[in-house]
């Protein structure tokens, strides 16, 4: 499918490594204007240049911090007083991991505002002139976790099921504007985060990072763990014109390949 995306501009979170990086990659590919998002500017710059430029873009960088959300909101509202974007792709760095037994009411605050303040926020300030033009794209990195919570992961199966409830209720209420709202269901990539987790998992199971991987494969129907860049292919999918009738859904995609809508 040939999926040209010229003309519109995309605005990213987390997008100097893993599934955001190559979600911002393949958006410029498919031709949009991107704004990378994330805290360290020498990787944004060196990201940036990385982008493809083949329809003669100009990117943008964004640097913010989402564990600070004061200081986002001020960041990302300045932003928008003189920018647009037709595609928001809300992204995070996910929360601490940990069991339910180990967090305190001041953890889930914190992670309550990392996963879904900054998301709510963002997306109400994208959806202005997304409704003035009856034309955008909402989709959210999310996690499989929200139909099944995962071990250790108490503050991102709580979190990441409120976003993706609120994802459904807003897709109701945009749809007659034309903005799609989307939730994606990640499931296991070969990304930072996965080895950062791999390694947690392994100290306290007294087993190698290897066997580990070797563990979360055999979970997967295909048996092996995606790649970056082909989620990168789906969400520059969900942007596209063709993909104006999906909406409000929650897409698990696991091992690479869509598994079900």
């Amino acid at each position: 499918m040939n999926i040209n995306l010229s003309g519109k501009k995309a605005l990213v979170g987390g997008s100097t490594s893993g599934i955001g990086k190559a979600i911002a990659m393949q958006l410029a590919a498919s031709g949009a204007t991107v704004t990378l998002m994330s805290r360290s500017l020498e990787k944004l710059e060196a990201v940036k240049a990385e982008l493809p430029t083949h329809h003669k873009q100009q990117h943008q960088i964004l640097q913010v911090d989402f564990t600070d959300f004061e200081a986002y909101k001020t960041i990302i509202s300045t932003y928008f007083e003189s920018n647009t974007v037709d595609i928001l792709v809300n992204n995070t760095q996910g929360p601490a991991a940990g069991t339910a037994i180990e967090k305190e009411v001041s953890d889930y605050q914190q992670a309550f505002d990392l996963l879904f303040k900054n998301v709510v926020l963002t997306t109400e300030l994208a959806l202005k002139a997304m409704r003035k033009a009856k034309w955008g794209r909402v989709i959210n990195v999310a996690s499989v976790s929200v139909k099944e919570p995962l071990a250790h992961l108490v503050l991102s199966n709580s979190i990441r099921a409120a976003v993706v409830t609120w994802a459904k209720s807003l897709a109701t209420e945009v749809g007659p504007d034309q903005i799609t709202v989307n939730s994606i269901l990640t499931g296991y990539f070969d990304t930072e985060r996965i080895a950062s987790l791999n390694a947690k998992k392994a100290r306290e199971q007294g087993i190698s990072e290897a066997a580990v991987f070797k563990q979360l494969e055999a979970g997967v129907p295909v048996r092996r763990i995606g790649k970056p860049e082909e989620y990168g292919f789906l969400v520059a999918f969900l942007a596209s014109e063709q993909a104006a009738y999906i909406t409000g859904t929650q897409i698990p995609i696991d091992g690479g390949l869509l598994s079900s809508l």
